[in-house]
């Protein structure tokens, strides 16, 4: 799977259903692009379209069950790979590490407001 495939699937897991519209600026792709991505993935059974009731008009695109198994079976292998290299740090750098966590954290922040734009 690409990296904006991926990319793609965990915003959706984050924020809910989205318009390709949406979904392109935030992964920095065109809308045809981001149009073609969600088509394959559709097909893989990972997304689907869906209707907005809001307006009749707009077609969101929404996370399978499928779609969310594999962006927790992924986010659960990190959080596995960064046990496993933490556990071979000293004291002294996992200290470090968990000092760093506060100001690591807001740059998640950040970096997730931008990527995430709007919400709809």
């Amino acid at each position: 799977m690409s990296l904006t495939s991926a990319a793609t699937l965990a915003t959706l897991d984050r924020t809910g259903p989205r318009r390709i519209t949406d979904l392109a600026v935030v992964e920095g792709v065109t809308q045809p692009a981001m149009t073609a991505l969600v088509r394959v993935m559709e097909e893989s059974g990972l997304v689907e379209r869906r209707g907005d009731a809001s307006d009749k008009r707009v077609t969101l695109v929404c996370l399978t069950e499928a779609g969310a198994s594999y962006v927790r079976t992924r986010h659960q292998a990190g959080v596995h790979a960064f046990e496993r290299l933490i556990g071979e740090l000293t004291g002294d750098e996992v200290e470090a590490l968990v000092a760093a966590l506060p100001a690591l954290k807001h740059l998640a922040d950040l970096e997730s407001q931008d990527r995430e734009g709007p919400k709809r």
